[in-house]
């Protein structure tokens, strides 16, 4: 019979140097300055971020500022959540009212928010995942409440189908001025605008009908409050377009902010601003200033270029007419880029970087191995 081994005592455990992780906290730092940009003060602005709070909204889709209640903004969920608006307050993200949509059917894909001159919010059920499965969609309409609490609003509803066939869409836009709806379907080489009617029918099926083609994988969009500009979101870009009497012009791009899945976008009330949402459980609605700013006197007729983050970077090919590079929906595969701008360069360029984070991780953890 033997006798008990001999343990051994274990080698002690050896810390690696602050040296060999310096090179990896360079690149994080890197990786940090490249998504928050040169060290440039963050947007001054009279509208913060804010991160929504209501654990009942995990997907928002769509983001209108109000009229009625300053500092507010209207949201819902993307889908499986029935026919609810969320009125959130702008500073501290809490819900200050659930709307209840009644007289319509059950919504399917709610997508988009906008206010119109009317004083309505015009909600689209827009989105189709199996991009052209189905024949119609629908375009829902209430009366902003006056008062925020908890409550149950009739709505008007209305069918729509898309001029060449069935279309994936998540930006819906009412012109403040004409009142009139605008859709941008949703296509990876990029979409379409379409015009609804002059007045949309309750009862018939409204067509809404190609204007314009646009070079973007768009997830949202927003009209200036005087009108004059259309900003167009996507996940990683935007362009905004001088709307030129509903002939668009592209003419610049927008500073989109990095987010974990982009979905929204506002125009602020003032003209001022631009809010961006992202779906996801307590996201964040972030501000960028507005690409063209609020004239500086009521007599004033143009807007006056904003000095900020999205001014002064045109267009390329074919900035003049609007069009460059459209995907066109109707077999077109030569479509623009996917979202361009420089948002989705820096993107990459993290992505980059973090797998070189990761490599140097490995490196060190062989070498801790092999002492």
């Amino acid at each position: 019979m033997t006798g008990p081994r001999r343990r051994h005592p274990l080698p002690p455990v050896r810390r690696p140097r602050a040296r060999s992780l310096a090179p990896l906290a360079a690149i994080t730092a890197l990786c940090g300055a490249l998504l928050l940009g040169p060290g440039a003060p963050a947007y001054a602005t009279d509208h913060p971020a804010f991160t929504i709070q209501d654990a009942r909204v995990t997907e928002s889709s769509g983001l209108a500022a109000s009229r009625l209640h300053p500092g507010v903004y209207w949201t819902h969920n993307d889908s499986d959540d029935g026919p609810y608006l969320y009125a959130i307050d702008g500073r501290s993200g809490r819900t200050l009212a659930r709307i209840t949509l009644s007289g319509i059917g059950s919504p399917r894909d709610v997508e988009a928010i906008s206010l119109g001159p009317d004083g309505r919010l015009y909600v689209g059920d827009i989105g189709d995942n199996l991009d052209g499965t189905w024949p119609h969609v629908w375009i829902y309409a209430l009366p902003e409440p006056k008062r925020l609490r908890d409550q149950t609003v009739r709505a008007t509803q209305y069918t729509v189908q898309y001029e060449g066939g069935p279309r994936n869409a998540e930006a819906l836009m009412v012109h403040p001025k004409t009142g009139r709806v605008y859709i941008a379907s949703k296509r990876e080489s990029g979409g379409n605008l379409y015009e609804g009617p002059a007045k949309l029918s309750p009862t018939g099926t409204n067509v809404f009908r190609k204007i314009a083609p646009v070079d973007l994988w768009v997830t949202d969009g927003s009209f200036s409050p005087d009108g004059r500009t259309l900003a167009l979101r996507g996940y990683f870009g935007g362009t905004y377009y001088d709307w030129n009497d509903g002939r668009p012009k592209a003419a610049g791009r927008l500073s989109v902010p990095l987010q974990r899945q982009g979905e929204s976008l506002t125009w602020t009330t003032d003209g001022t601003t631009l809010m961006y949402g992202s779906e996801g459980a307590r996201s964040e609605v972030r501000p960028e200033e507005a690409p063209v700013q609020p004239s500086p006197s009521p007599g004033a007729t143009e807007p006056t270029p904003g000095q900020g983050k999205g001014q002064g970077q045109q267009q390329g090919d074919g900035a003049d007419s609007g069009r460059s590079g459209a995907g066109q929906e109707d077999g077109d595969e030569h479509g623009a880029g996917k979202d361009g701008g420089g948002t989705t360069g820096k993107a990459v360029l993290v992505v980059v970087l973090a797998g070189a984070v990761l490599y140097g991780l490995r490196r060190l953890r062989g070498k801790r191995a092999r002492k």
